[in-house]
């Protein structure tokens, strides 16, 4: 088996006191760490040099100009002599030296270059390309083998998936000598996951974020590619699963379903798919020989063009939530539908909804998931939405009733209040805007009631709670939602829509591998626990 790529974290603190805690935060999960001098004040840049001894482990030398998004401004004298300090009086413990030192393309000092090879420090030489896609990178990465002893660099930053799906099809081509592809900004996630199919010899990660919430989609820290991404055991037979849509900056579906492949000891990953477009998610796929994905806001209908076959539930919803490759051809299902009727009848503790009114907020794909499951279930619901005409229709193809999203329907959502589905993303970013107002705030609902009760953040704000009501809200991230929290402060249950993705990981892992049996029995097993 062919070596992984090592792990780096890339270290960014004003301090090198600083660097060093979050280094010692991640140190069971990464092989390097890179010093960025460029972002170290003035003073401590000073101190680089005995960095590596007190990192314990080897470590690459970085002082990016900020031409090439970096932070050093004071121009190439300046940082001329701080390559030199950090490299000076080198011990004869290779260990307590900088294993690697970067340098671009168009910046030579030779006496720098071969004193870094007189006490064993490797010479990356980078090439920075962060407006434009690299169109021929095999060729580049030959140009900055100058001497023959450099590990040639490429950083760049994909704006779209079908620039990254080029740029993995090039690389993956690329095999014998080292090389390193670095891929920047919220399209090149995969690749950093993926970097053994690209042959890199290391990949980048940046620390996360201080909750620890490793839903979001918009990095990727060091512990999450190990725990979440299985990335020490990706190799060229591992089989590929994930999620597309947009902006698909947050999702739990690749820790459920990763963990999944590791309970049953599949050789498997499931990896995010930012895309402006179905058929970019489609091509990368293809390309990447994808076995299936999950599909998300706002591709559930812009999918079914590329579909051969679809199931019941996608021809009675109009929606496709999953897409198996069989052979060349994709086959579309919706596992939305039976992910929220077993979400609710555990939620509810009933085999089903029968003599229940349900309120439906929303006129989507999900809420259209919504009305098909309560019709399965044997309840009645009225289908609330600003636009009545997408309600209707909904309403219409169940055989519900419908109504405006207003304060003028309070009083006919207090009919259908035994249980309120929240199907919409309304609430999802309130965490986003209290800190925006103060970081170092709560976000809790009651602290912000400007902010909690507008149509934004809570869909039915006018709606006085009970207390006897059932809520159920499709979001999950933040874990309590403006409407959550003012339901649970009335003394309602509450839950939000965790379990339901949870089942459907569970209804997806069963449709790619055809495990029905032995994964249902492990998660009736999980559920009991």
């Amino acid at each position: 088996m062919a070596q992984r790529p090592k792990i780096c974290l890339s270290l960014t603190g004003k301090t090198i006191a600083e660097d060093l805690k979050i280094l010692e935060s991640y140190r069971n999960w990464i092989d390097i760490a890179e010093l960025r001098v460029d972002f170290l004040t003035k003073d401590e840049r000073l101190y680089v040099r005995r960095f590596p001894e007190k990192a314990g482990l080897p470590c690459i030398l970085t002082i990016r100009r900020r031409i090439d998004g970096g932070q050093f401004l004071e121009g190439e004298a300046s940082r001329t002599t701080l390559f030199a300090r950090a490299l000076a009086f080198a011990e004869q413990d290779v260990t307590k030296n900088f294993a690697y030192i970067d340098l671009e393309n168009d910046f030579f000092v030779p006496s720098l270059h071969d004193a870094a090879l007189a006490f064993g420090t490797s010479v990356i030489r980078s090439y920075h390309s962060l407006n434009a896609p690299v169109k021929n990178v095999a060729a580049q990465f030959d140009e900055l083998r100058y001497t023959g002893y450099e590990i040639p660099k490429i950083t760049c930053m994909p704006h779209n998936l079908s620039e990254l799906t080029n740029l993995m099809k090039q690389a993956r081509e690329i095999r014998g000598k080292d090389h390193i592809l670095s891929v920047a900004g919220p399209f090149g996630i995969p690749a950093t996951i993926l970097a053994s199919r690209t042959n890199s010899c290391i990949a980048y990660t940046t620390p996360g974020l201080e909750d620890g919430d490793r839903s979001n989609l918009n990095y990727i820290d060091p512990r999450t590619l190990v725990e979440t991404y299985n990335f020490n055991s990706i190799d060229k037979n591992t089989e590929l699963y994930g999620i597309t849509g947009y902006p698909l900056e947050s999702s739990r579906s690749p820790y459920i379903h990763n963990k999944i492949y590791r309970e049953f000891g599949m050789n498997a990953v499931y990896i995010p798919l930012r895309s402006k477009t179905i058929e970019e998610s489609m091509e990368f796929a293809d390309e990447a020989n994808m076995k299936g994905l999950s599909v998300t806001t706002p591709f559930k209908e812009e999918v079914l063009p590329n579909l051969r076959q679809i199931s019941e539930e996608v021809g009675d919803t109009g929606a496709c939530s999953l897409a198996v490759k069989r052979g060349n051809d994709w086959i579309g299902y919706n596992t939305d539908p039976e992910g929220l009727q077993k979400a609710l009848c555990e939620f509810l503790g009933a085999k089903n909804l029968a003599h229940r009114r349900v309120s439906i907020i929303g006129a989507g794909s999900v809420a259209r998931a919504a009305a098909f499951a309560v019709r399965q279930l044997r309840g009645k619901a009225c289908i609330f939405n600003r636009t009545i005409a997408r309600a209707k229709r909904i309403a219409e193809q169940f055989g519900f009733k419908y109504a405006a999203l207003e304060p003028a329907s309070n009083d006919l959502i207090e009919v259908y209040s035994d249980l309120i589905i929240q199907t919409t993303t309304v609430g999802q970013n309130y965490k986003k805007e209290v800190q925006k107002q103060n970081p170092s705030e709560s976000y809790w609902a009651e602290d912000y009631p400007e902010i909690r009760n507008t149509p934004e953040n809570d869909p039915i704000y006018f709606y006085k709670f009970r207390g006897h009501e059932a809520i159920y809200d499709v979001v999950y991230t933040p874990e309590k939602t403006p409407l959550l929290e003012r339901a649970e402060h009335a003394g309602c249950r509450v839950a939000n829509g965790y379990m339901m993705l949870e089942f459907q990981a569970v209804k997806q892992f069963e449709l790619y591998t055809g495990w029905t049996k032995e994964v249902q029995q492990w998660f009736h097993k999980k559920l009991e626990k």
